[in-house]
Parts: C-alpha cells; sequence; structure tokens
C-alpha cells in the first residue's frame, strides 16, 4: 500500500506539470508586440497610449532598472476558434517570485480603460467566451520593471535600491505574448487534482479518506489521455466527482476566507510605485468580484485609496461601486497599516482619525476592526486608542513570525496599560499571504490553539507585500474546500462577519496583558536614524504648530491652517508605514523621507512662526518672549510665552583629580574622568550616587552586528558576545557648563558635549557622530547603581513596564525594546531617568556586583546600525542625538524631561505676553493636543491623559469662555455614554483613571 501511494503522488505531480496544465491552452498564436520605453519617471496613460513605438519580439531584452516601458500587443482572433474562449496570454519576463516582487504590468484598452493587473501568477486578459472568430485585439500595457532586489539566501548588498545608483541594463526578457484557447474542462481538472492532492498530503496516512483520494486519484489519472487531455478532461473530472461531494465533518475547523493583497506602501520599491501597484491588484480584484459572485476582498490603509482617487480616478470609480455592493470591503481604520512601537501618543491617534474619516466620508462605513497583519509588534497603549477610535477588534499575523516562545492563544482579550480590553485574532493560518493551498489549510485547523472553545478562524487569501491580490484559482480551490472531507471548511466573508461569529463563541476569552512584542525585527528599532529622527521632529512640530496656531486664532483671528495640518498629518502618518519608520526600505525610500521631513519641518515652522508672531504682536515692543509648547511649567512659563528673567545659578566645572572635570551646579555634582566618561553624577540632596561603583557612564561600545537573516530589520542575541569599549580620546576641553570630548573610531568620528546647565537636575549629553561603519551596532551605556527588577519605558499615552531579569525565555527574547522620550528607573524614593530626542530601541540588563553584592542595572541605548541590505549604505554620514541622564527623577519628572529635549523653547521679541490658552493644575495629568476641531466649527479640542499610572483628580482651565464642553472619541464625536464633565466659571474638572485618555470638545462663547 505505501508503495501504491508513492507511486500516485509521484505520478500525479508529473502528468500534472508536464501534460494537464500546459494544455489548458492548447492553441496559441503569437501577437504582434510593439514598444515605447518611457524616459525618467511615469508618464500619464494618454501619454503613454500615444507614445511612439518600434517593434520588439518575444527573447528581447527590455527595462531599465525602475523604468515604464508601455507595449502595444495586437493580432485577430483565428476564424476557427469560433465558439471557443479565448486570453491573451501575456508573460513580460515573469520568473517564479511570487507576485510584487519583479517587473508588474498594468493592461489598457485603447481608449485608456484599465482592464487587469499582471503579474507571475496572473498573466491571462479574457478576450472572449466565447469568441466569433476573426475579432480584432488591441491591448496596451504599462509595464514596471522593477528590479528583483529580495534574494533570500543570501540577502547581498545591491545598488538596485535606488534609481540613481540601478544603472540601466535591461533587466528583463519578453517571455511570451500568445493569443491561446482557453479550456475551461482541463483548467478545472487541474483544480481538482491540486485540492486532493494538497489534501491527501495532509490526511493520516493510514486513514480511510487519504485510500479514497487515492484511488479516485488514480482512477482520474486512468482516465486522461495524455495525448488528448483536452477530450478526456471531463471523464477524468467524474472519477473525482465522488470524493470531492463527501462533506466535511460538522467538527471540521471552519475559516473564513477574506481576499486580500497586504501591499507595503513602501519597501523594496518607493512611494511612487506603490500608486501603480495599488491600481493593479485593484482592477484586477474588481473584475474578479464581477466574476466571482461569492468573492469578497478587504483592503486596508486609506491612503492607498486616496492614491487611486487621486492617480486612478477610473479604477476608484469601480472600487466605490464594489463598496457599495459590500464585496470590497474598506478595513482596518488607518491611514497606514503602520508601525505601532515607535509612533507617538498623538501620531498613533491620528493614524484611526484620518484611516477613519476617509472610509466614513468616502463610503460611509464605520470600521470595527484594526487591520495590522504586518507590523512588527504592538505596544501597550494601543489597545486604548483603538477604542477611543470607535473601534472593538484587532487582526494581526505577525506574532506568528517570533522565534523564541510561540504565542499562547490565537483569539483573545488583549488589555492594554490603562486597562482597556480588545478582541484580537492571530489567524491560525500563520500567512497573510494564503492562496488556499492545502498544507496552509491542514495547518490553520491543526495549529489552532482554541480547540474545545471556538471552531472559526480567518485567512487573509491572496498575494500581498507587493501586491496581486486573490487569484481565479484561491477561488476555485476554496469553493471546493466549502464543505470537504478531512479539511476545515472554507468560506468567504467580510472581517466583520468573521470577529462577530467568533467573539460569539467566546464566552471568557483568554486574556493577554501588556504589549505584544515580536521576538524578531528588534533592530528596525535603531535602522535608518535620519527616518526616525524626522519622525519624532515632526510630531513634535506638528504639536507646536496646533497648540500656537489655534493659541492665535483664539486670541487674535489667525486663519488656522486646516487643510495645510491636514495635510501635513497624512505625510507624517504615511511615513510610519511599517518599512519606513523602521528603516527597512531601500535606499531610495529613505533618501525621499529625509528630503520630506526637511520640507516638512520648514513648512511646520513656518506655521509656528507666524502664529507665535501674531501673538507676541510687533516686535519692535521690545519685551523678550519665551514661548513654551511643552505640557508642564519651565523656567517659570506655563505653555504659553512670558517674558523671563536670566538663570540666577551658576555651574561650577573644577579640574578632577586624576584627570577629566567634576561639573557641580548645587544639585548634581558630575564628575568626568580623563578618558572623558561619567564616573559620577551624585544627587546632593539626596546624597545618593546615580553610576555604578567602579564603572562609567556615557560609555559608547561597538558590536559587531551581522544577524543570522533580514540585515536591516534583526539583531540577533549573539551580538553582545564581542564588544568594544570606546575609550580612546581625542579631545577634552571644557566648555560653558561642560566638556567636549572628541573620539575616533575605525572610520567614524563622535563628537559629545556635555553640559550641566544651572539649576537643571540633569546631565544634557548632545552626540555627533560621523559614521563610516558596516555592519556594527552602536550603543552608549549608562551603568546604574539602582536595585530593579522592572523598569518603565514611555509608549502611547503612558508607559509600560518590562523585568530587567531573565527569569523565563519571554524575558530573555526581549533583548531589544522600544521606549519613546524616556526610560526609568526606580527604588522605592529614588529613581533615574534616561531621556531622548530620536532615539527608540534599548536595551536593560541587571548584575550583581561581585565587591559588595549590590546590583547594577546597565540602560544601553541604541544610537546607529549599518546593515547592507536592502539600503547599502545605511546610516552613512554625520548624525546628531540629544540624550540626558536625570537623577533623583520620578516617573513624572522623566514625563516632564522627555517633553523638555524634544519640544525646545523658542524665543522671540514681542509687545505682550501669551497667557495660555488651556492649562491643568495637576502634574500627573499630561495635555497631548490643542487644535481647533476638524470639521471648521471653530469648537476647541483638547486630549489630555493620566501620566504617571496613578488616579488624578484635575481641572482644566481655559482661557476663554467656554460655553459649552463634551467628551468625544478621537474623531471628536460625542460619546454616549461618557458622563458629562464638571464645568464652571474656573475650569472643567475630571477624575481619570490610572493612564486614561480624555478627548474633551470645547464649544466657545
Amino acid at each position: 500500500m505505501h508503495d501504491d501511494r508513492s507511486l500516485v503522488e509521484a505520478r500525479l505531480k508529473r502528468v500534472l506539470d508536464e501534460r494537464i496544465r500546459p494544455a489548458v491552452y492548447p492553441e496559441s498564436v503569437p501577437l504582434d508586440v510593439a514598444v515605447w520605453n518611457a524616459p525618467g519617471e511615469p508618464v500619464p496613460v494618454a501619454e503613454g497610449l500615444a507614445g511612439p513605438t518600434e517593434p520588439i519580439a518575444v527573447g528581447d531584452r527590455w527595462g531599465a532598472p525602475w523604468g515604464t516601458s508601455w507595449f502595444k500587443v495586437s493580432g485577430t482572433v483565428p476564424a476557427a476558434w469560433a465558439g471557443r474562449t479565448v486570453e491573451a496570454l501575456l508573460d513580460l519576463g515573469f520568473d517564479e517570485n511570487m507576485p510584487g516582487f519583479q517587473c508588474e504590468g498594468l493592461v489598457y484598452r485603447p481608449d485608456g480603460t484599465p482592464v487587469k493587473g499582471l503579474n507571475p501568477r496572473n498573466q491571462w486578459v479574457r478576450v472572449g467566451a466565447p469568441v466569433a472568430g476573426g475579432e480584432e485585439v488591441l491591448l496596451h500595457i504599462e509595464a514596471a520593471s522593477n528590479p528583483v532586489i529580495l534574494d533570500y539566501h543570501p540577502f547581498l548588498p545591491t545598488q538596485l535600491g535606488d534609481k540613481e545608483t540601478a544603472g540601466s541594463e535591461p533587466q528583463y526578457t519578453l517571455a511570451r505574448m500568445d493569443l491561446a484557447v482557453f479550456d475551461e474542462d482541463v483548467w478545472n481538472l487541474v483544480q481538482d487534482l491540486e485540492v486532493l492532492g494538497e489534501l491527501m498530503q495532509e490526511l493520516p496516512v493510514e486513514g480511510a479518506r487519504r485510500w479514497d483520494v487515492l484511488r479516485a486519484v488514480g482512477r482520474a489519472l486512468d482516465a486522461v489521455d495524455l495525448q488528448d487531455v483536452g477530450g478526456t478532461a471531463a471523464a477524468a473530472r467524474a472519477e473525482l466527482a465522488g470524493v470531492l461531494a463527501t462533506p466535511a465533518a460538522p467538527s471540521a475547523h471552519r475559516i473564513s476566507a477574506v481576499g486580500h493583497a497586504h501591499i507595503d506602501s513602501a519597501w523594496l520599491w518607493p512611494l511612487r510605485e506603490t500608486v501603480r501597484k495599488v491600481a493593479r491588484t485593484t482592477s484586477n480584484m474588481t473584475a474578479l468580484l464581477e466574476d466571482e459572485p461569492d468573492f469578497v476582498f478587504a483592503m486596508s490603509q486609506a491612503q492607498q485609496f486616496a492614491w487611486i482617487k487621486e492617480h486612478r480616478p477610473e479604477v476608484y470609480a469601480k472600487v466605490k461601486a464594489a463598496v457599495a455592493e459590500g464585496r470590497f470591503v474598506p478595513s482596518g481604520g488607518m491611514w497606514v497599516e503602520s508601525d505601532t512601537n515607535m509612533p507617538g501618543s498623538e501620531a498613533m491617534a491620528r493614524q484611526f482619525v484620518h484611516g477613519k474619516r476617509f472610509f466614513l466620508d468616502e463610503f460611509g462605513i464605520e470600521n470595527d476592526e484594526a487591520w495590522l497583519p504586518d507590523t512588527f509588534g504592538f505596544a501597550a497603549g494601543l489597545p486604548q486608542i483603538i477604542k477611543a477610535a470607535g473601534s472593538k477588534w484587532l487582526l494581526t499575523q505577525k506574532i506568528s513570525w517570533s522565534q523564541t516562545n510561540k504565542f499562547p492563544h490565537h483569539t483573545f482579550n488583549w488589555e492594554g496599560i490603562d486597562g482597556t480590553r480588545i478582541f484580537t485574532h492571530f489567524p491560525p493560518v500563520d500567512t497573510y499571504n494564503c492562496s488556499m493551498k492545502g498544507s496552509e489549510i491542514a495547518h490553520a485547523a491543526t495549529n489552532f490553539k482554541d480547540k474545545g472553545v471556538a471552531q472559526h478562524s480567518l485567512a487573509p487569501t491572496g498575494w500581498g507585500d507587493g501586491g496581486g491580490g486573490t487569484t481565479r484559482e484561491m477561488i476555485a480551490k476554496a469553493a471546493r474546500l466549502r464543505s470537504l472531507e478531512g479539511s476545515a471548511t472554507v468560506t468567504w466573508e467580510t472581517p466583520a462577519d468573521f470577529f462577530t461569529k467568533a467573539e460569539a463563541e467566546y464566552t471568557n476569552p483568554p486574556v493577554w496583558v501588556g504589549e505584544l512584542y515580536l521576538e524578531l525585527h528588534r533592530a528596525t528599532l535603531t535602522s535608518q536614524a535620519k527616518t526616525k529622527q524626522g519622525n519624532r521632529r515632526s510630531e513634535h512640530l506638528l504639536r507646536e504648530a496646533e497648540l500656537w496656531a489655534t493659541t492665535a486664532a483664539v486670541r487674535t483671528g489667525f486663519a488656522y491652517p486646516y487643510e495645510q495640518l491636514d495635510r501635513i498629518w497624512k505625510t507624517v502618518l504615511l511615513h510610519q508605514f511599517h518599512d519606513i519608520l523602521p528603516g527597512s526600505s531601500i535606499a531610495w525610500v529613505h533618501r525621499e523621507a529625509e528630503k520630506t521631513y526637511a520640507a516638512l519641518a520648514e513648512e511646520l515652522t513656518g506655521i509656528i512662526d507666524a502664529a507665535q508672531r501674531a501673538l507676541a504682536g510687533d516686535p519692535a515692543g521690545g519685551l523678550a518672549l519665551v514661548f513654551n509648547a511643552a505640557p508642564h511649567t519651565r523656567g517659570g512659563v506655563p505653555a504659553g510665552a512670558a517674558a523671563t528673567a536670566p538663570t540666577p545659578g551658576t555651574t561650577r566645572s573644577t579640574p578632577r583629580e586624576g584627570g577629566g572635570h567634576v561639573l557641580d551646579n548645587g544639585l548634581l555634582r558630575v564628575e568626568i574622568d580623563g578618558r572623558g566618561l561619567v564616573v559620577s553624577a551624585y544627587d546632593i540632596a539626596a546624597d545618593r550616587e546615580t553610576v555604578a561603583p567602579g564603572a562609567a557612564a556615557n560609555l559608547l561600545q561597538i558590536h559587531p552586528d551581522f544577524p543570522n537573516m533580514w540585515d536591516a530589520w534583526d539583531v540577533d542575541a549573539f551580538y553582545r558576545n564581542t564588544v568594544t569599549d570606546l575609550t580612546g580620546l581625542d579631545e577634552l576641553t571644557p566648555v560653558t557648563d561642560g566638556v567636549r570630548i572628541v573620539r575616533s573610531f575605525g572610520d567614524s568620528k563622535v563628537t559629545q558635549v556635555l553640559t550641566l546647565e544651572p539649576d537643571a537636575k540633569r546631565l544634557d549629553i548632545d552626540t555627533e557622530v560621523d559614521w563610516h561603519e558596516t555592519e556594527k551596532f552602536l550603543k552608549a551605556a549608562f551603568p546604574l547603581d539602582v536595585h530593579a527588577e522592572r523598569y518603565a519605558s514611555e509608549t502611547q499615552f503612558g508607559h509600560f513596564y518590562r523585568p530587567t531579569h531573565t527569569n523565563t525565555s519571554w524575558e530573555a527574547a526581549k533583548f531589544e525594546a522600544c521606549n519613546h522620550r524616556f526610560v526609568h528607573l526606580e527604588e522605592p524614593g529614588w529613581g533615574v531617568a534616561l531621556v531622548n530626542d530620536s532615539t527608540y530601541g534599548h536595551d536593560v540588563t541587571r548584575t550583581v556586583r561581585d565587591a559588595d553584592a549590590g546590583t547594577t542595572t546597565t540602560v544601553r541605548v541604541s544610537l546607529l546600525r549599518a546593515p547592507r541590505f536592502p539600503d547599502p549604505e545605511t546610516d552613512q554620514g554625520v548624525h546628531r542625538f540629544r540624550h540626558a541622564l536625570a537623577p533623583g527623577a520620578a516617573i513624572g519628572d522623566a514625563v516632564r524631561e522627555g517633553f523638555r529635549v524634544n519640544l525646545p523653547e523658542r524665543r522671540l521679541t514681542g509687545e505682550r505676553e501669551v497667557e495660555p490658552l488651556v492649562g491643568v493644575d495637576n502634574d500627573a495629568v499630561v495635555i497631548s493636543a490643542v487644535k481647533l476641531a476638524d470639521d471648521g466649527s471653530g469648537d476647541l479640542v483638547v486630549r489630555l491623559y493620566e501620566s504617571t499610572g496613578g488616579r488624578a483628580k484635575v481641572t482644566l482651565a481655559t482661557g476663554f469662555r467656554a460655553v459649552g464642553v463634551v467628551a468625544t472619541d478621537l474623531l471628536e464625536r460625542p460619546l454616549a455614554e461618557a458622563p458629562v464633565p464638571e464645568s464652571d466659571g474656573d475650569g472643567v474638572r475630571l477624575s481619570l483613571r490610572p493612564f486614561e485618555l480624555v478627548t474633551l470638545r470645547l464649544a466657545r462663547g
């Protein structure tokens, strides 16, 4: 019996590959082909259709990297084919890679109407079913010769990732341009045999069902005449009808298939190419929806809908029509599928604001789900944001990529830092590119961790990453798997349909508390430092622009720049996509991002300057004003502008015995030794040393950095095995209130200025690195004399605790983690904060000292990497970072110092001070946004949150006459279930839970 099985399986593979699949197109004639290679960037469709062409033949090379070629294909359907189904087969030179990672095309009719996209798994265009014979065929193909960047083994550095370095060598060979007869009987036989062959592989070896299928497949192959496949296909299918009709068991796992094409908004292609990828995929999907009545397709990322609305209105019209039918489903309710670790509080909120509002405005659709299949882990602050946006579900698949620990649930409630719970599903199919293979369906059923409690899971079905979407073959397989003995059942459903059914199965779902940490891709917290700095700077400039524009609008009638801010926010949100902000895209993407961030900074600074000038009045007034945009009073200035006197304190700098310098401002005494390292940071009032005995802080360390895979994405734990302390010194020079340190190492150079300002209980560290290393990892270490089993890192609207120990594999796997503006460690009554202006990656380790059995807790901030794939020049050049060490800091001090380093004061001369527009009387409560309502009503919107993890009573004072206040969701819509905030002439009184986020809308009198 075993030999029979092996023989049938081997026979099935050969007959399918060599006889049956080729017989799907039994007859063909060549098309005439001509081409125009458009110069430069892609041209409008009308220009492409009218371009001057020249003949090109199958076998000819075409397509410079990142070029666009317009092919014109023409021919005549033979009269002898009358009554048969005919398709054009258009193979641009595809290889075996998945769709989206090489050349692609979009087919147009002569009038410019898009027909469908072309990719390696979708090369056909229907001509007629049936044809009359004699039809003239004329099609145009907008073909993108995107180079193949991704080669899994190995990842090799390539210059193809930027059009400026990619060269002009043709990338592809034109492979097939034919008219062909399509034999639907043979095509269906292929689907039958593939489904049964794949099912057979997954069934128990000695089970009766496997042998039933095996025998039926053997009979079907016997019925096929290899010299007349088309003539015998129906007979072969008849031999399979019985086993295909046997229904699934009632206990079978139930899969909700959702048509899908996860399209990275940028990755191994630039943003401009994603615009075209979306047009190709949506053209295919709208055509497929017309042909397949059961099919449902879901697409996330409002930005991608906006792109086709702007650039391909004819495609967008088809999308809108399909959305209205309920079968093309806008999903997720976010502007893009963003990273969720690094975006700041407001940015993460605005992802939902702009995404959900687009879907509401365009389609009248309210999303209940967040859809993030490919994002690299999820911050613990996200559940509250999802709920505050009016959503209640989350889908992701990426956690299945974790390398150390297998996540214990597939469906569960995820609890965030404030206690909010979101019903969450991880598809057990373990891919967001399901193709309906038997192995995938079987894996989903066997892998599902909630057996006995539930039966439902979801399978995102279609080619993704580079686009492509669902194919007719996937739909054919799903039809055969609707109810098939031995298999899970498959039904096309919307995400909402799935979540509704799944939620009904769980009366008491398991709960996961805290972040959803991906045990992979940890280096994305550091790669491409300039992209991360551009994001952080943009977030804080947007805070300032909204605050000062709102204040000026209320105080002076300043014209609030609604449309400008809306556009800027959407640009910043786009660049938070999970392959842009994480630094895992090609050089072209990051080069453009740097220019975009610079332009946004200039534009936002212009808004800030104009608003502040309107507020300050005539500069001839002679009043030296300090504007403070931080949520805390600073130097006596609340969130407004005031004239301030010079700081009366002083910092003394004296030579240190043994070399170096001592800085003392009466609050801290900092010793910097002859190597330029901080060997003491003494909290004078607390009589407490910060730096661990015998250790040195601000110690730069460099590691070799060559991960096993995914260069820009990963750092593997073994990188720690080799470390070099950078203690060599070129220069140690006193400067005002501090010292200047210069070091050289390898081909690089670092300059640091350490400053202890008068009356400041912190050591500021400004670092400039001229970086020219490759495959190296640069960190700055701060060994602290703190006994702490956990530490806090800032996340959206609060902070999250991680352990400093490695008791279990779960803790050990978090050897590189994310923070926003600060990390904080403390013993009861005394703590230390390390704050930053633009870094995210860090590690914290805990060791016991031999000498005194004390504990050293070392915080290391990650500064720079130098991976060579996909950008071979990653991070080369000059970088600047700001950090500050704050001894004696409570968690509230860490919050305040984090805002201080990211929101520098602005100074200008004017004629009047500016009273704060709003303010709070409790420092634990942070105002995260002050803006005018998006609907143009003139109402004021204030978002605030409790920042320390405790309960807080607070009064929001308003510097204007408020005639009404309501609590709203993130989209500024009143919350029906929320109590009306108490308000009187003194302000609005609130009681907040730990980390509670509240959005208030205030009407002005």
